[in-house]
């Protein structure tokens, strides 16, 4: 932390006074497709649902500090039992919750840069080793061979599948892999799976892999991110651990009230979901047609997209167009790359164009 007063420097941890605040760098713009979130919007039947369950809600009572209700929904949902279902304050909160649990001094962590850069700030918040198996640079692929050769050694490995911010996926058969060599335990964060193609998701190994961690949220495809509400799947004995280093009443009753009536109308989303895939199929064919773009095959609701001036250009598309993306390209290996959510038709031929014009100009 650049600005952090030599008094309170004095006072703080030495990996603590190091770390700088994870910044998504957002300001107020006409089109925002910076952060991932579902563009479109809840359905307004849904919507209508939840405002009638939070007038419902009492808020003199404390919430369900384990939020049963809406684990019994989840479990229902993904065909498991309430007791293989961990309910947090969006995914971060549980992914802070297993460094927790899993991580700390003497601890390890296998990281697969480019990805998430909330592991590697967690890590570090909670003196864990970091070992990281860097992906391909031209294609971003895992490098399955190394990981395997770290796994023996590591405590805990995460993989973010579809990859954020690359949108690459797993296979289920490298998953399992990684789970017979780690005797810790595997994450597969799947923040973004609702948006993949069908089979992707790991889901399936959970039965038969009791180091397995399967990682959920309803910020993404189902338009909660102002609400914050994730949730893990894995063995008992894994949600018991992560039950018992969680915040007490973490997920608040409005929360809950609103996760459990998604949860109940999630096939709601199916037709949004399958126009953001359309979409970004869509937009990925405008930009790759902008002389000096490059794109990345995606299986998330965003593209990773490499430019000339990508800085310059993120900028001006703030600036001149009031259109908000996320420039990468300080971080190691994505130099030059910009992370664009998948908008609507609108929101994505009007980047089109603003890019086509911007990058003319620049190059």
């Amino acid at each position: 932390m650049a600005g952090l007063s030599e008094r309170v420097r004095a006072l703080v941890r030495s990996d603590v006074a190091s770390l700088e605040p994870y910044d998504p760098n957002f300001t107020p713009c006409k089109i925002n497709l910076s952060a991932n979130e579902n563009t479109y919007g809840m359905p307004e039947a849904v919507r209508s649902a939840i405002d009638a369950a939070i007038v419902r809600t009492q808020t003199n009572r404390y919430p369900d500090p384990m939020s049963n209700d809406l684990r019994d929904k989840i479990a229902a949902w993904h065909g498991v039992r309430r007791e293989n279902v961990c309910v947090g304050n969006g995914g971060d909160e549980l992914l802070f919750n297993f460094f927790l649990a899993f991580g700390g001094p003497e601890k390890t962590l296998l990281d697969c840069p480019p990805t998430f850069t909330v592991y590697d700030i967690y890590s570090r918040m909670l003196g864990t080793r970091l070992v990281r198996c860097p992906r391909d640079p031209q294609t971003f692929e895992l490098d399955l061979p190394a990981m395997l050769e770290a796994a023996p050694t590591a405590d805990m490995v995460i993989v973010t599948s579809p990859n954020n911010p690359t949108g690459n996926v797993i296979a289920r058969a490298d998953v399992a892999r990684l789970c017979e060599a780690c005797p810790g335990i595997v994450m597969i964060d799947e923040a973004y799976t609702e948006f993949s193609d069908e089979g992707v998701s790991c889901e399936e190994l959970l039965g038969t892999y009791d180091n397995l961690v399967i990682l959920h949220t309803f910020s993404k495809a189902y338009c909660l991110a102002g609400v914050r509400v994730g949730y893990v799947l894995a063995a008992p004995d894994v949600i018991d651990v992560l039950g018992a280093v969680r915040q007490p009443y973490t997920a608040d009753v409005f929360a809950q009230a609103a996760a459990e009536v998604v949860a109940d109308h999630r096939h709601e989303f199916d037709a949004t979901i399958q126009q953001i895939r359309q979409e970004r199929e869509r937009l990925a064919a405008g930009l790759a047609a902008i002389d000096g773009v490059q794109v990345w095959p995606s299986q998330g609701n965003f593209l990773l997209v490499r430019m000339p001036e990508a800085g310059v250009v993120r900028a001006r598309l703030r600036d001149e167009r009031s259109i908000l993306v996320r420039d990468f390209s300080a971080a190691p290996g994505l130099e030059g790359c910009l992370r664009i959510t998948v908008g609507t038709p609108t929101e994505n031929d009007e980047l089109i164009d603003a890019i086509a014009t911007i990058v003319k100009e620049v190059a």
